[in-house]
């Protein structure tokens, strides 16, 4: 089996960019000293995430497959949570040179596979050498001629909805860490997300004021929404779909595991999309109640012991 330092940095390159697809909006992507991406609305959303091995994804829990995945549904996710369409992905790769090459065309083919779904290309990016297997991704989106969807516009009166599972992904990491086989589809969730796209276009068809990816957890990064926007943010837990996980831990799941990159947004009155479920409302005050109680802890930070 072919590895990395067999094939070198450039065959390397040829072979990984030959996987990717370019997209509509890269009229020119991987060979020149840098991409050109269009950007028809004259603004270019962005945004960046750093995947490192052992910290967000473990090769012996999951396929090259769900890793390429993974890593290009939780930039992209990003980008939709703005209101915008996801033009390009950049990629950086640090590899070992002892991988196998037919490994990274596998992650890659899930890169490109995620790209496809959300209807985006892949520009380039950079290889290098390292001691360990990162991956850096850069996603780019275009915003239509419409103003971006932010966290800082929730008011009073609005409803509070999300799109999208949540708490599949912490219960599939959580029967991971047990050494558990199954259930499948919670493990599933874990290894590969699968944000629905559709999301930021219906958020502003609809009027959304506010819009976040849950990455980090429910209430977490509703936390966010809550102190962006000045208000208190109230949660309904009998609204929200429970995952049925054994251990009966599946509303803790819901309120702070993240990684199914679901969207969470706030809508005037009567305004939620039909695809959209109602989960609570936005009040005067500050912070995240559930159920009346204050709620101050929970979700993800990477440097939380």
């Amino acid at each position: 089996m072919q590895n990395v330092g067999d094939l070198g940095e450039f065959g390397l390159i040829e072979r990984l960019t030959a996987r990717l697809p370019r997209g509509e909006h890269v009229p020119l992507g991987p060979g020149d000293d840098a991409a050109v991406v269009a950007a028809p609305d004259g603004r270019v959303t962005a945004t960046t995430d750093l995947l490192v091995e052992g910290r967000h994804f473990r090769t012996d829990w999951s396929a090259p497959e769900d890793i390429g995945h993974k890593a290009a549904a939780q930039n992209l996710a990003d980008v939709v949570a703005m209101g915008a369409r996801p033009t390009a992905l950049l990629v950086g790769l640090a590899v070992p040179p002892e991988t196998s090459v037919e490994w990274l065309e596998r992650l890659y083919d899930g890169l490109a596979d995620e790209c496809m779904a959300a209807g985006a290309g892949v520009a380039g990016g950079d290889v290098v050498g390292a001691p360990a297997l990162m991956l850096a991704v850069t996603a780019l989106g275009d915003l239509g001629g419409g103003a971006p969807l932010t966290r800082s516009g929730a008011r009073p009166g609005d409803v509070v909805a999300v799109r999208g599972r949540l708490g599949h992904a912490a219960a599939g990491l959580d029967l991971l860490e047990r050494g558990a086989d199954g259930p499948a589809a919670f493990l599933d969730a874990h290894r590969r997300p699968r944000p629905p796209y559709a999301a930021g276009a219906e958020a502003r068809a609809a009027g959304a004021t506010a819009m976040i990816d849950v990455s980090d957890g429910l209430v977490q990064d509703l936390g966010h929404v809550a102190a962006a926007s000045g208000v208190r943010i109230e949660i309904d837990a009998a609204a929200l779909e429970i995952p049925g996980v054994p251990g009966g831990d599946g509303l803790r799941f819901a309120l702070t595991g993240g990684e199914d990159h679901a969207f969470a947004a706030a809508f005037p009155s009567g305004a939620v999309p039909s695809s959209w479920r109602a989960i609570g409302r936005v009040a005067r005050g500050d912070g995240v109640v559930v159920d009346g109680r204050a709620v101050t802890s929970g979700g993800w930070d990477h440097f939380r012991r």
